[in-house]
């Protein structure tokens, strides 16, 4: 309190008091209005040119707006480029596969049938129907540190999804990405990967299948017991529900670099895989037929 009641009586600091004290006993005369006006302007000169400097510092070349312009207009042209290739390319596989089916249909119709069954196994075409939808999110951390404890990890996917296969499902996605026999699921770091994809939560993980015999398989399954876990022990939200139509989308294609036909199988025609040794065997596709660059198709 004594030093509030002093700054409210002495505002002024007792040494600047002692100054104006001593240059009026001395006779100098006090700051001229001239003068004040001299040190306003020149103050306010330097703050602009200090602001002139800067801006003119911070303002990029016109060499560099010009190459950003450039780049931009670049990225812009590929883009489209790559958009316009890859549905030339949707449109020529699609075109492939109708043709395949329709010399398959007049040929051999027991290998078209399998073929169709083969690609849906693989995952090589979309496909719909009614499923299971599971969605699962990360849980709020416990207590501090335990974040990492309390988000989904790639090995619960792993063993929903095996867990999925086991009771039935006929095709499985998740996040759009559609399983097959050879798809990996595993973290880099706090993402997860399905076939170097990174996703994001929440993860949803869809399945086509029985949709009664789906849930009343999961349920009854060790798997059933461990989403139970996650969700008690760690707070990992789990969401089962039943879909009457859900659609998967095909798993990315390999690209294909060379096909041949095994010695003595029969090709369309009447014509057989020739002799090996004897150069490019009869029904065998390289690089070279298929793209005259090398690129492969």
């Amino acid at each position: 309190m004594t030093l509030l009641n002093e700054v409210i009586r002495r505002p002024l600091d007792p040494g600047y008091a002692m100054v104006a004290e001593r240059r009026r006993s001395q006779g100098d005369p006090p700051r001229s209005t001239p003068r004040r006006v001299v040190l306003l302007l020149t103050a306010v000169g330097l703050g602009l040119a200090t602001t002139a400097a800067t801006l003119a510092l911070r303002a990029p070349e016109p060499s560099v707006l010009a190459a950003r312009s450039l780049l931009e207009e670049q990225i812009t042209e590929r883009t489209a480029a790559v958009e316009r290739l890859r549905e030339e390319n949707a449109d020529r596989s699609r075109e492939i596969a109708e043709l395949q089916a329709a010399v398959l249909a007049a040929e051999d119709t027991e290998l078209l049938e399998r073929i169709a069954a083969d690609s849906l196994v693989s995952g090589a075409v979309p496909v719909t129907g009614p499923g299971l939808r599971i969605t699962i999110k990360d849980g709020p951390p416990r207590a501090p540190g335990d974040e990492a404890l309390s988000r989904v990890q790639d090995q619960d996917l792993q063993i929903l999804v095996n867990g999925l296969w086991a009771v039935g499902a006929e095709a499985i996605a998740v996040d759009g990405q559609r399983l097959t026999s050879t798809t990996a699921i595993r973290s880099a770091g706090s993402a997860i990967l399905v076939d170097l994809v990174p996703l994001s939560g929440p993860y949803v993980v869809e399945a086509i299948g029985d949709t009664q015999k789906l849930h009343t398989g999961l349920a009854r399954s060790s798997v059933g017991t461990y989403l139970s876990d996650l969700t008690v022990s760690w707070g990992i939200g789990v969401d089962i529900s039943s879909q009457s139509e859900l659609e998967l989308p095909s798993a990315a294609r390999p690209g294909l670099r060379s096909a041949s036909v095994p010695l003595g199988v029969p090709l369309l025609g009447g014509a057989t895989q020739g002799p090996v040794g004897t150069g490019t065997p009869t029904g065998t596709v390289t690089d070279e037929q298929q793209d005259p660059a090398g690129s492969g198709g």
